[in-house]
C-alpha cells in the first residue's frame, strides 16, 4: 500500500534507490539508462561530484533565507553568470521553482510591464497549437496541448493559439521552407491585427518544440519574421526554452541558433540538471527599466524563489558545462545520435520523421510513412514503446496526440550531456529491441484498420 497520489493512479512504479552517471537504479537492482534526462531534465547524470558538493557546502552554511528579507551569494552568483552568458540585452533574473512557476511568472512580469509604461490595454497573449508551456492555469491557458487543456478549459485565460512552425505536416506541397516559416508566421500579425495591436501584450512560443510535437525546430528565418513582427507592434516576444534551453540544443540558449534575442526567456530543466528544484526568467533590461520607472515592484512571488541550496546547485550545474565544455559534447554527441537514429529507423515503415538538435532528438511514428497517416489513438502506441522500452532498461519520453492533438505519436529522447559514443549506440539499440517488441506484435491488418479508422 502507498498513501503517495501517483500521477498516473493505475500505475505502481519501481522505487529508484541510486542514481550512477546516465543510470538509474531500482530497489531490485535493475538498472536503466535515463535516454530522456526524466524529461530532459539530467544533463549532468544522477551522481556528479561536484554538484552534490555544492549542494552541502551550501547546507552547511544556509540552508534557506526568504528573499524578501535577504539576497545570497548563491543567488548573485547564479544571476551573475547567467546573465554574461545570454544573449546580449537579457540581463535581469527572477529565479523560481520550475517551469511552470516560471512561465507564469513571465507572463505577469510582461503584462505589469505594460501597465508600468502606460499601456494597461493590452490583456491578450498569442502562442501556438501543439505547444507545451506547463501545468499551472496561466501556463495552460498559453500552451496549445489539446489533451492537457481539455478538463480545464473553463478555468483558463483566453489565449489565441495560432499554427506551430511544424514542417513536417504543415509545408505545402512545392512550398518552399522559406515560403512556409513566412506564412505560418504571419498569422501572429494577422491575429494582432484582428484583436487591435495595443491590445495584444506578448508572443509566446517554444524555441524548439518539446514534448507535444518532440524536438520539432522552425525553418530557416521563421523567428526572424516573428520577431520583425512583434517589434513593428510592440508586442514582447516571450520564448519558452524549459526543454530546450541550457545546452539542450547545442548552444546554452536555443534561440542562438535563431539569429534572434526575445524580450523574455524561460529557462527550467537543465539549469538545475534535476539535483535541486529550480527555474529563471531571463528579462531584457527595458522591461527591468520599465517596471523600475512604474511600480518599482513586480507584484508577484514564490516562498521559494531565488532559493540558496538550489541556486549553488544550478551554479555548480552552469559552471561544470562550461567549464568542461559540455555543450562540445553535446553537438558532437547529438550527431552521433542522430546518424545512429538514421541508420536504425531511417527506413522503418513506420518512422515517419527523425529531427532535432544537438541531444534532443526525436522520432515521429506514422501508420503509412506515404501519406503520414497516424495511428489510431486507442492503440496507445507512445505508451506501448514507453513499457517496452522499460522492460528493456531503457528511459525513453514517447508522447500522444502530436499531429493535431488527439492523434499522432512521438519517441523524444533528451540524453544528458556526459554520454559518449557507445552510450548512444547502446541507448538507439535498446530502443531499436522496443520498436521490434511493439510492432512485431502488431498484425499488419489491424494496424491498416485502426490508421483508417481514425481519418
Amino acid at each position: 500500500m502507498t498513501r503517495v497520489f501517483y500521477r498516473d493512479i493505475r500505475v505502481s512504479p519501481p522505487v529508484a534507490v541510486r542514481g550512477e552517471g546516465i543510470h538509474i537504479i531500482d530497489d531490485a537492482g535493475n538498472r536503466y539508462i535515463d535516454a530522456s534526462g526524466g524529461a530532459a531534465v539530467s544533463v549532468m547524470g544522477h551522481s556528479d561530484s561536484n554538484v552534490r558538493r555544492a549542494i552541502l557546502d551550501q547546507i552547511e552554511s544556509l540552508a534557506y533565507a526568504h528573499t524578501a528579507f535577504f539576497t545570497t551569494r548563491a543567488q548573485e552568483d547564479l544571476a551573475d553568470l547567467l546573465s554574461e552568458v545570454s544573449p546580449s540585452g537579457l540581463e535581469r533574473v527572477y529565479f523560481v521553482s520550475g517551469g511552470s512557476e516560471a512561465m507564469d511568472t513571465a507572463l505577469k512580469l510582461a503584462r505589469q510591464y505594460c501597465v508600468d509604461i502606460g499601456e494597461s490595454r493590452r490583456t491578450r497573449f498569442v502562442a501556438r497549437r501543439q505547444s507545451y508551456h506547463g501545468n499551472t492555469l496561466g501556463a495552460l491557458s498559453v500552451g496549445g496541448n489539446a489533451m492537457r487543456r481539455a478538463p480545464f478549459e473553463p478555468l483558463l485565460l483566453d489565449a489565441a493559439h495560432i499554427s506551430p512552425c511544424y514542417a513536417y505536416r504543415g509545408r505545402n506541397e512545392g512550398e518552399t521552407e522559406e515560403a512556409y516559416g513566412f506564412r505560418v508566421a504571419d498569422e501572429l500579425e494577422s491575429v494582432i491585427l484582428e484583436f487591435g495591436a495595443d491590445t495584444v501584450i506578448g508572443f509566446v512560443a517554444e524555441t524548439v518544440v518539446g514534448s507535444t510535437i518532440g524536438a520539432a525546430t522552425a525553418v530557416p528565418g521563421y523567428f526572424t519574421r516573428i520577431r520583425e513582427i512583434c517589434d513593428r507592434h510592440g508586442v514582447l516576444l516571450i520564448l519558452d526554452e524549459v526543454m530546450s534551453g541550457m545546452g539542450r540544443t547545442g548552444t546554452l540558449f536555443a534561440c542562438e541558433q535563431e539569429g534572434i534575442t526575445p524580450d523574455l526567456v524561460v529557462v527550467a530543466k537543465g539549469l538545475g540538471a534535476g539535483y535541486q528544484p529550480i527555474g529563471a526568467v531571463l528579462t531584457s533590461d527595458a522591461i527591468y527599466r520599465g517596471i523600475s520607472a512604474g511600480t518599482g515592484y513586480f507584484q508577484h512571488g514564490h516562498t521559494y524563489m531565488g532559493h540558496a541550496t538550489a541556486c549553488a546547485a544550478a551554479l555548480a550545474v552552469q559552471r561544470a558545462v562550461i567549464e568542461r565544455d559540455l555543450l562540445t559534447n553535446v553537438r558532437r554527441q547529438g550527431e552521433v545520435l542522430d546518424e545512429a537514429l538514421r541508420d536504425a529507423f531511417g527506413n522503418h515503415p513506420h518512422v515517419g520523421e527523425i529531427r532535432g538538435r544537438g541531444l534532443f532528438r526525436a522520432l515521429e511514428l506514422v501508420a503509412d510513412r506515404t501519406t503520414k497517416e497516424p495511428f489510431d489513438p486507442a492503440l496507445r502506441l507512445n505508451a506501448q514503446i514507453k513499457s517496452a522500452a522499460f522492460a528493456r532498461g531503457l528511459i525513453c519520453y514517447p508522447s500522444g496526440g502530436t499531429a493535431d492533438g488527439q492523434r499522432g505519436d512521438h519517441v523524444l529522447l533528451a540524453p544528458p550531456f556526459i554520454v559518449d559514443e557507445d552510450d548512444v549506440r547502446e541507448i538507439v539499440s535498446r530502443l531499436e529491441v522496443a520498436f521490434s517488441d511493439v510492432f512485431e506484435g502488431m498484425d499488419a491488418q489491424p494496424v491498416a484498420r485502426a490508421a483508417g479508422a481514425s481519418r
